[in-house]
């Protein structure tokens, strides 16, 4: 059976945070300074009615930072300037048409700045609710980490991409079966719900057929057709199809484990203060089994006892720096030797976070390590 402790992720609610718009005395403060100045270089200038014409673009900035009821008050305060100065202090009658075009086009710009604010706080509010959505049903599908077997302890970090595409389609599982421990991991090309729903699609495949198929070639076999029948559902709904890269791994007694690549970033093994990168013959991605040349294969490699077995998705191994460099993650990995495998994961995350500053990372990213079980 396989159990968990507690989960290592965090919940919709906590991993969307919400831009906080300026404080009431922040947005006063600013605007009033912008009104200053306006008027201060208006006073300099001699053109102190056209130069507030610069306010028109108060609300059109806090409709993009700001809350509805504070663009309304930026609105309604650039319309009240520009009218009390257009008003009161041009003397010049002969041009009272200008004033008065220039209080229109304030007091519309104005308008205009509400609607937009309100279009943009309901959208943000429909992308918040569809992400959550995503993510929760996400959520609900991954098993939390840690996760254990009779034969691994599997640890790990994953941490999906949130934007306007919703939620990426990395995934992970592991299934006890009677031919021991079945580990795998994954990575559905492109972004958001249809790229959630192929993971589903994929994760519910993994999970009955690794019951039911002796070999892995055949477990391979029949995540390709799940991808294939999900492809087939989705062009007829009129959605992208999907193909996905997968690794997966199978575990019993033997020193050696069992390993079928498609198309998947390849595993680390670390033992002693070394660490190996096995040999794998990558196949063709789940999905794309038609056109591939040959059948999937079988791979062997050693994973002797107290060794840490480490697999991530391309998330981590294609992090770039600001320069374009790639992640170096045999480099990094080799000054993480000393982390437990609970501990490594995270490491490894937040090293590629710093890695990549302020651009962040812009892609999901799941980082497992799979170790043997005492009891094994």
């Amino acid at each position: 059976m396989i159990g968990s402790r507690r989960p290592l992720r965090k919940g919709p609610a906590e991993v969307f945070e919400a831009i906080e718009p300026p404080g009431t005395s922040e947005l006063i403060t600013a605007v009033v300074s912008a009104t200053v100045l306006v008027e201060f270089l208006g006073v300099l200038s001699g053109s102190e009615v056209w130069l507030l014409g610069l306010l028109v673009f108060l609300p059109g900035t806090a409709s993009a930072l700001c809350t509805v009821r504070q663009t309304r008050f930026v609105a309604a305060w650039a319309v009240l300037v520009v009218t009390t100065t257009a008003v009161v202090r041009d003397v010049d009658e002969a041009r009272w048409l200008d004033r008065l075009l220039l209080v229109l086009l304030t007091l519309t710009l104005g308008v205009t700045s509400v609607y937009a604010c309100h279009r943009r706080v309901r959208r943000e509010h429909e992308m918040l609710r569809l992400r959550s959505t995503a993510v929760a049903m996400q959520r609900h599908i991954l098993h939390p980490l840690p996760l254990v077997t009779d034969d691994v302890l599997v640890n790990g970090v994953y941490e999906p991409l949130h934007e306007d595409r919703l939620v990426g389609g990395d995934i992970y599982d592991v299934v006890a079966c009677p031919w021991g421990t079945r580990v795998l991991i994954g990575d559905v090309q492109g972004k958001g719900l249809a790229a959630v729903g192929a993971a589903f699609a994929v994760i519910g495949a993994f999970r009955e057929a690794a019951h039911r198929e002796p070999t892995l070639t055949a477990l391979v076999d029949a995540l390709d057709a799940a991808v294939v029948r999900h492809n087939s559902y989705a062009e007829h709904t009129g959605d992208d199809e999907r193909f996905v890269t997968a690794l997966v791994i199978g575990i019993d007694a033997d020193t050696e484990v069992q390993a079928v690549n498609c198309g998947h970033v390849l595993p680390h093994v670390m033992h002693e203060g070394s660490i190996t990168s096995p040999a794998l013959d990558s196949g063709v991605p789940l999905g794309l089994a038609e056109l591939a040349v040959e059948p999937s294969t079988v791979d062997w490699f050693p994973f002797p006892d107290g060794a840490t077995l480490l697999l991530s998705t391309d998330g981590l191994t294609e992090t770039r720096a600001g320069d374009g460099t790639f992640y170096p993650v045999d480099e990094r990995l080799a000054k993480q030797l000393d982390r437990s495998p609970t501990e490594l994961p995270q490491a490894l995350y937040e090293d590629a976070r710093a890695f990549a500053g302020h651009g962040g990372l812009h892609d999901d990213v799941a980082v497992l390590t799979v170790r043997r079980s005492p009891r094994h």
